[in-house]
């Protein structure tokens, strides 16, 4: 379907402007409180819209000013946004689980006005930093619980400013309609500021046209109908929920639905069955990792049932992917599968009613994806970036392939440089990086192409395969290509590992950092009688490196020698984002990661049996701390049993 009225002036305000109108009792949006599902109409999602926006205007808001939200996804909070743009505004989305120094950082590049809040949580950590954010004229709290005793005069409730609109509204009359009608395509509706895998995150800078026009393409291959029922419960501060939640829902008259709260995604996600979802790789890995503890756990009897149909479905997925159709047995053994293992399956994870699902954000395994697609799930790859509005291509439903990220999306032209990077050009990209020119020139060529930092070719289909960072992609030592992701995430298959990190650029073989997934290890700990007191604790007992020195040679079973894992460690912690380990939508900073373990990769080159690592910790309210420890080095033969270092 294309939406109807798309213009050059469209913007994401006028959208909705536009579906309260066509269609103002249909529904646009829902929460889940306490339990119940509460409908926002298209009509009441524009009356809120309007009323905090003349709101903000009563308190002084003004085109260019930049509003933030901070907070668990909340329609609130997607007014609010919104409400800034009618006003010539732009909305600055922050991760919610963001620490001191990185909030600072970003409402201050970004010069930040307004603040709107979810709760108490937000809001303390917004009136700890006050005195550190001179622009700072306001903070807007949703929920009021615990905060009936603050008295900041910077502080407001969304409650009172919705009732300033109103006051405002019916003393200038006619002020919405005008601030609406003034907004251009061109105009700047976000500052999404980037995950920061290479160093300070960039602020960039999307214009309603690049939104609407990435909604439009994305509409336009894929089967996206009036009325689909969305999950929004990614982080607001990333780039696909933007892309989701407000440009697609908003063109193509989607209901947005937040859940209660992110502990109750899974069972809101099975309560709804939405029509379509997105997840980055590690949601899927997890749903896989819940499936394989299910299992596990399952009497002798059941977990042969799902092992047999699991093999079945699996290897008819195979046979599809190179172009044999399944025998008339083993469609009759699907059939079965169906009733008895892929159904309750799809239920279970919520999935029943998806025609399809996508990921990205980063690579997913091939083995992961095929485990969904051979339960009866339409997975797909989209690959995108902030830059891009979050879309550059996506597979066709008869097209799925774990091995690419599919077509370009219409309108949009990609090419590889002669360096084998992706480049892009279209309406989809964005205006550029706030106040960093010299950066946004960098990422453009000079005839106006994107750089996207993706290494990649096209193969015979026309789709488009991603090998890595090109920064990432290198060489062992004997020349023989090293792209770490393809490892790691070969590695990440394993209920067991939670975060891998695969060393080898330069270097005579491959080493991988371990952290292991504390429940799935915890829990086949306490079944076989091993004690332990801690993340530290398990990941040093004997039983849990010969554990994943196993689930590694299974990896390895199905790489290229040169490409197998040899040496590993089990890291003592999680990698954190706290740490600048990771960014907030969990990628590993390579080159952090480098810097601060080139003790264990020193060691893992060295043949050392052990290392000494001190690692710095980062408390959520900014305090750091250090923990000592040695930490042992284990090898590995492929085909062979694993040995522990001695």
């Amino acid at each position: 379907m294309t939406p109807e009225g798309f213009t050059d002036e469209t913007t994401l305000p006028k959208l909705l402007q536009r579906n309260a109108e066509l269609d103002p009792a249909g529904a646009g949006m829902r929460e889940k409180t306490r339990g119940v599902w509460q409908t926002y109409s298209w009509e009441n999602y524009r009356d809120n819209v309007r009323d905090f926006a003349l709101g903000l205007a009563s308190f002084g808001f003004r085109r260019g000013d930049k509003l933030t939200v901070i907070g668990d996804n909340r329609p609130q909070l997607y007014f609010a946004q919104l409400s800034a743009q009618v006003l010539g505004g732009v909305s600055v989305p922050a991760y919610q689980d963001s620490i001191a120094s990185e909030l600072v950082y970003v409402l201050n590049h970004a010069e930040t006005s307004v603040i709107v809040a979810e709760d108490q949580e937000q809001v303390d950590k917004a009136l700890s930093l006050k005195d550190r954010l001179p622009r700072l004229r306001l903070i807007v709290f949703d929920d009021p619980r615990g905060l009936w005793a603050y008295d900041d005069p910077i502080l407001r409730s969304f409650a009172s400013v919705l009732e300033a609109g109103r006051v405002f509204g019916a003393a200038n009359p006619g002020f919405y309609e005008t601030e609406l009608e003034k907004g251009r395509a061109g105009d700047t509706a976000m500052i999404a500021y980037t995950s920061g895998t290479t160093g300070t995150p960039k602020g960039a800078m999307l214009s309603h046209r690049n939104m609407v026009a990435a909604a439009e393409a994305f509409i336009e291959v894929n089967q996206v109908k009036r009325g689909d029922n969305w999950l929004s419960y990614l982080p607001m501060a990333w780039v696909g929920d933007a892309a989701f939640t407000l440009g697609m829902a908003l063109a193509a008259r989607l209901i947005a639905n937040c859940p209660e709260n992110p502990e109750t995604v899974q069972r809101d996600l099975r309560e709804l069955g939405p029509n379509a979802m997105l997840a980055p790789p590690r949601i899927w890995e997890n749903m896989l990792t819940q499936m394989q503890i299910k299992g596990g756990d399952a009497t002798p009897f059941k977990r042969r049932i799902f092992d047999f149909f699991r093999s079945l479905a699996e290897r008819c997925e195979l046979a599809r992917t190179d172009g044999k159709p399944p025998s008339v047995v083993d469609r009759l053994g699907l059939a079965l599968g169906e009733v008895l293992v892929y159904g309750p399956v799809r239920d279970q994870l919520g999935l029943r009613n998806a025609r399809w699902c996508y990921t990205g954000g980063a690579p997913l395994g091939p083995d992961t994806y095929r485990f969904f697609r051979s339960f009866g799930i339409n997975l797909k790859q989209v690959y995108g970036a902030t830059e891009a509005s979050a879309m550059i291509s996506c597979q066709p439903d008869s097209e799925a392939n774990p091995n690419t990220v599919g077509r370009p999306i219409p309108h949009i032209d990609v090419k590889i440089d002669e360096r084998g990077e992706v480049l892009l050009k279209g309406p989809n990209v964005f205006v550029g990086y706030f106040k960093q020119e010299e950066a946004t020139r960098e990422t453009m060529t000079s005839d106006g192409w994107l750089k996207t930092g993706d290494a990649g070719f096209f193969d015979k289909q026309g789709h488009l395969v991603i090998i890595d960072r090109a920064k990432d992609v290198g060489k062992l030592a004997d020349g023989s290509a090293f792209a770490p992701q393809f490892i790691e995430n070969k590695l990440k298959f394993s209920p067991f590992i939670r975060e891998a990190v695969a060393f080898g650029d330069q270097r005579p073989l491959v080493a991988a950092m371990i952290a292991i997934d504390v429940q799935t290890a915890g829990t086949w700990a306490e079944k076989r009688g091993i004690a332990y007191t801690s993340f530290m604790d398990l990941s040093r007992k004997p039983e849990i490196a010969a554990l994943i020195g196993a689930e590694i040679a299974k990896a390895n079973a199905t790489l290229p020698d040169v490409q197998q894992v040899k040496r590993y460690l089990l890291l003592n912690k999680e990698l954190d984002a706290d740490d600048a380990e990771m960014t907030r939508t969990r990628k590993v900073r390579r080159r952090f990661v480098a810097e601060k373990y080139a003790s264990v990769i020193e060691a893992f080159y060295s043949g050392a049996a052990e290392v000494e690592v001190v690692m710095e910790i980062t408390f959520e309210d900014g305090r750091k701390s250090t923990l000592n420890s040695t930490i042992a080095i284990h090898d590995t033969t492929a085909g062979a049993p694993v040995r522990r270092a001695a």
